[in-house]
């Protein structure tokens, strides 16, 4: 996975926390609670390709 790929998914996340976050603000329960669950899955899964693109680079110089 390149470094834009990602990147992307770790803006998807924090879009979706922000959008948690607002929707919290004013109220939007089912909204709210919906964004952050998705907000957690996408960090979840950036921080699972993150690891494996560092360990994947590793080898690759070694």
């Amino acid at each position: 996975m390149n470094k834009k790929g990602v990147t992307s998914w770790l803006i998807w996340a924090i879009i979706f926390l922000v959008v948690a976050i607002v929707a919290g603000i004013f109220g939007f329960g089912l909204i709210s609670g919906v964004s952050f669950t998705i907000a957690k899955w996408l960090a979840i899964i950036f921080v699972i390709l993150f690891i494996v693109t560092i360990i994947a680079s590793t080898i690759k110089r070694a």
